[in-house]
């Protein structure tokens, strides 16, 4: 069958080093205690429990842990890789000699909470779902439906072996696999179902979804992996209020706070009010972006858009909202936290970046040329979610704006309609966050930037650059992949597709009585299994 997986240690840049040491929670070699019920923090309401129907962190950390995965990120190091994959409903994988066939072995005896039995069955109806070749269960919206566009199909050989057949080589794959994105659903429990009390393998049992209250999760007595999950069950407060959660964190009045929540003048407040708390401050992989809608004037014309990204004075927007920590890139994770991005050298050429009053100059002679200026300046709405991450950076764009005659108005829209209004174009400019799942660019890339996809919020089409997303994604020699990478981020960013204004930095942070609790450095969507998170108290 070609070659097997194989599991080593990561070894990880030095300038990380700080970073995941500080992740890793202190006291983890004692005893675990079993029982007790996590307090854990949310944000807002997820439109809906199906993790598979859905484009936000709101809906993934609150219900991964009602799933598994065929393969998964190890929840204990805290950069996810290649290396860090590990067996999950698998037990093993092999590929081809020719890379283009990947076959799973699978756990027997697995057991979905309602008592029915996980078979190959129900991995070949999940990605049936998710390459929309189903016949008889289908997605409301598919937001990753683009990483699977290489998946031919999914065969199964009896109840516990399946093989995923490409079209070509993709050894990324295994990465998307292994995302908290990629559950794995039942075959007999219908998706209008499993939006209301998803059904999973996990190591949690979902309870309930209260709007604005409360999201509680039981624990799986019967969890095919012996002896876990350690805790008796976990509810997340729906908190509205940042300021709200951040105190009421302080009072105790939860275990953790959200993941990606606490940013560096928020950890401030947190490290004097709470000096016992135990925090990581970390890249997300989250940039916060500039969205133009190309397909409706005036941001048809590029040069319309290339004002917007002229306009943008990042250092600014980084030392106001994040005292100088978070970074500044092209479409992908800079180095050292992220694997791909461009190094700072080349960033410095692309459109937008560096002499910040030599851009907003050719800004303002775009905008004359089209009939904007001193005297007649532009009116423009400007969207985005009603949550700080959005809100904040928003009402600096609008400033920003002002410096190329714009004068703009914005309009904020609650989370449950927010993602809909995007995806059905209903928008001219917004201010926007991207969150990828994998640092991988075969996620990033199809997921953000192909022609139809879901999340590609701008509706960019470009065939011609899709065949280079194709060859980068077959290519074995790593090296020589970056360079491709490369080759298309410079692309993306000088042609004006979502502009990056900066990739975020948050802290999670939590009561030091929660042991084994790990936060990713390279991702906020991929960690939140819980099966052997404990409380020492």
């Amino acid at each position: 069958m070609g070659r097997s997986h194989r599991i080593r240690a990561r070894s990880v840049p030095s300038l990380l080093t700080a970073c995941l040491l500080a992740a890793v929670p202190l006291g983890g070699a004692a005893a675990q205690k079993a029982g007790g019920i996590l307090k854990a923090q949310q944000f807002n309401n997820p439109p809906s429990p199906s993790i598979h129907e859905e484009a936000t962190v709101a809906v993934v950390v609150p219900f991964m842990a009602v799933f598994n995965n065929l393969v998964i990120y190890d929840q204990k190091v805290p950069q996810n890789s290649t290396e860090s994959i590990r067996p999950e409903l698998a037990t093993e994988w092999k590929w081809n000699d020719d890379g283009t066939k990947l076959t799973f072995k699978l756990h027997e005896g697995v057991k979905w909470h309602d008592g029915k039995p996980f078979t190959a069955a129900d991995v070949k109806c999940t990605f049936d779902m998710l390459t929309e070749k189903s016949t008889t269960q289908k997605l409301r919206r598919n937001p990753r439906g683009a990483w699977y566009g290489n998946v031919e199909q999914v065969s199964t050989s009896g109840d516990h072996e399946v093989t995923f057949e490409l079209k070509r080589r993709q050894p990324s794959l295994l990465n998307l696999l292994a995302s908290g994105y990629t559950p794995i659903y039942p075959c007999h429990v219908s998706t209008d179902d499993m939006r209301k009390k998803p059904i999973g393998t996990g190591p949690f049992k979902f309870v309930s979804f209260n709007q604005n209250e409360s999201i509680k999760l039981e624990k799986n007595k019967d969890y095919w992996r012996k002896g876990l999950p350690y805790l008796d069950g976990i509810e997340y407060a729906i908190i509205a209020s940042q300021s709200t959660r951040m105190l009421s964190f302080i009072a105790g009045n939860q275990d953790i706070t959200f993941p990606s929540d606490v940013s560096p003048p928020l950890l401030k407040d947190i490290n004097s009010q709470a000096p016992h708390a135990q925090c990581t401050m970390r890249p997300s992989n989250v940039s916060t972006n500039l969205i133009i809608n190309e397909s409706a004037p005036p941001f048809d014309d590029p040069k319309m858009r290339r004002a917007m990204a002229l306009a943008l004075d990042r250092d600014a927007f980084n030392e106001i909202l994040n005292e100088g920590k978070a970074s500044i890139g092209g479409t992908m994770l800079p180095p050292p936290a992220g694997v791909w991005g461009l190094p700072t050298e080349k960033v410095k050429t692309l459109v937008g970046y560096g002499d910040v009053e030599k851009n907003r100059e050719e800004a303002r002679a775009i905008m004359r040329e089209k009939g904007y200026g001193p005297d007649k300046r532009m009116k423009l709405k400007v969207i985005t979610r009603n949550i700080p991450t959005f809100r904040n950076p928003a009402v600096i764009f609008l400033d920003q704006l002002s410096e190329i005659y714009v004068d703009a108005e914005l309009e904020i829209i609650e989370s449950a309609v927010y993602y809909n209004t995007v995806f059905q174009k209903k928008y001219s400019v917004g201010i926007n966050q991207t969150g990828s799942a994998v640092d991988d660019p075969d996620q990033h890339f199809y997921e953000n930037y192909a022609c139809g996809s879901l999340r590609n919020y701008t509706g960019y089409c470009n065939k011609d650059l899709e065949k280079k997303f194709d060859a980068q994604s077959a290519e074995t020699d790593l090296e020589k992949r970056k360079q491709m990478v490369w080759e298309i981020d410079e692309f993306l960013t000088n042609e004006v597709v979502r502009p990056i204004i900066f990739h975020g930095v948050a802290a999670g942070c939590w009561q030091p009585y929660v042991k084994n609790y790990v936060l990713m450095v390279n991702s906020i969507y991929n960690g939140w299994r819980y099966d052997e998170v404990w409380l020492d108290k």
